[in-house]
């Protein structure tokens, strides 16, 4: 904290190295797990990597012109603020590549699900994937995956149905699709829905629950749980066909090879989560973080993954940002760890929290990294106070979950030069765990003269000082 110590203003301990590894995991070794191999049949990676990029040769060329068309310092409005494209810009794209308005606006959605462009207001700007597109094939697959796992929003779902029941349709369909690949060929759709009306069945009757007090007389009219649930199906299979995950048509559905592969390689993730010591994929998010919180950041995003492979992507979210809003700082850090496996399809729900105060300096930095900055440098997006902000509430989790020496290194990556400044500012920013901060980092500190400023500060802000 003086001129004679060397700094660096990176916030280590924020990004990109997690408070997981608690002092307690640092010499637990697991026995590696031998990789498994995928089922015979299943196509090379390179040959499912050119399967997708075939899938979504549209979505990339859109993206393309989209990236000299509609970037910073071009003419003309991208989109409406909501990310779809203007009638105008529809318009132009589909006359620049000979498509249609309507397949042009098709493809732009999947680029956007698939991780190929990113839309900020008015503008547009291609994700890393599209950089990597024709080079590297993980990145290829990892963008047709997590089109796969927003295949809900790649068909607008039925307005005629209720949306508790859509979304237990969304959550019924991991099911589905793990019945589908397991059969390895065509399944009737009869077949399907028995399976999915269990399914259903066994949600609804796992959150039941037992009203208290005198309740009214039952009214006999039909309840719209009980609803067929054949047309959401329908529904699902087809939004599903439209992302390339599975051919449906003949009254039967088909896994295609790039579907096959995906729901193996979640159900390889339920499987390693299921055998290791911490089997976090049946837990609420905010239990799962807490367990992960004693890996190895390695070990602790195999269990995001498996974790995000057993649900829909849309409720995964909603869940890690419940648990980023809780008063443990060490979970909001390790959610938006988990968010970061979640990817591309998160980044709606992210944005939509970058104002919530407690929530915005792990956003923007979330955010900066998805729009392709270097993770090392992802702190230049945040101002000096929201710095200041996030290095409080990292010293609550190194407080709340460390050790002293932990607390003392942490001083060492704030912004300020001095001590002095440092203290000021972090008065100024008014986190409600600066008073626990400070005086946890007074008791650690070797310096008698650093810990008395730090006593008097802490006192001072107790005090209203």
């Amino acid at each position: 904290m003086t001129s004679r110590i060397p700094r660096d203003s990176r916030l280590r301990l924020v990004r990109p190295r997690p408070l997981a590894a608690a002092p307690s995991a640092v010499n637990q070794r697991r026995p590696r797990r031998p990789a498994p191999r995928p089922p015979e049949g299943t196509p090379a990676p390179a040959e499912l990597a050119r399967m997708a990029r075939s899938g979504l040769a549209d979505a990339a060329r859109v993206a393309r012109w989209a990236d000299g068309a509609l970037g910073p310092g071009r003419d003309g409005a991208g989109s409406d603020g909501k990310g779809a494209l203007s009638d105008e810009t529809a318009g132009r794209a589909a006359g620049h590549l000979g498509l249609t308005a309507a397949q042009v606006r098709a493809a732009w959605d999947t680029a956007r699900l698939a991780g190929l462009i990113e839309v900020h207001g008015d503008s547009a700007r291609p994700g890393w994937r599209l950089r990597a597109w024709n080079r590297d094939d993980s990145a290829v697959l990892r963008g047709w995956v997590a089109l796969f796992d927003a295949w809900s929003l790649a068909s607008p779902e039925p307005t005629d149905r209720e949306p508790a029941t859509v979304a237990e349709v969304v959550s019924a369909m991991p099911q589905v699709l793990s019945f589908l690949q397991l059969s390895a060929g065509p399944v009737p759709v009869e077949q399907l829905l028995d399976l999915l009306e269990q399914r259903v069945t066994e949600l609804r009757t796992e959150r039941c629950e037992i009203p208290y007090g005198p309740q009214p007389e039952p009214v006999e009219e039909p309840e719209t749980a009980d609803a067929p649930l054949a047309p959401l199906l329908d529904w699902a299979l087809r939004a599903l066909a439209s992302v390339g995950a599975l051919t449906y048509g003949d009254g039967q559905a088909t896994l295609t090879p790039l579907g096959s592969w995906a729901v193996w390689v979640k159900l390889e993730q339920i499987c390693v989560a299921a055998q290791s010591p911490a089997g976090n994929i049946e837990v609420a998010a905010e239990e799962m973080l807490r367990g992960c919180a004693q890996l190895r950041p390695n070990a602790a995003r195999a269990e995001y993954r498996a974790w995000l492979a057993a649900r829909p992507v849309g409720s995964a979210v909603t869940e890690l940002l419940g648990a980023a809003r809780g008063d443990d700082a060490l979970l909001r850090g390790l959610a938006f760890e988990a968010l970061r496996v979640v990817g591309a399809p998160a980044e709606p729900d992210v944005r939509s929290v970058a104002d919530e105060p407690t929530l915005r300096p792990y956003a923007l930095l979330w955010l900066a990294e998805h729009d392709g900055i270097d993770p090392e440098d992802a702190h230049e997006v945040l101002t000096r106070e929201e710095a200041t902000w996030l290095w409080v509430d990292t010293a609550a989790a190194v407080a709340d979950h460390g050790e002293a020496p932990m607390l003392v290194r942490h001083l060492e990556s704030a912004l300020q030069p001095t001590v002095p400044r440092l203290l000021d500012e972090v008065r100024a920013v008014g986190h409600p765990r600066t008073v626990q901060v400070l005086v946890a980092l007074a008791a650690a500190h070797p310096d008698p003269a650093l810990a008395k400023a730090v006593r008097r500060a802490a006192f001072q802000v107790h005090t209203g000082g």
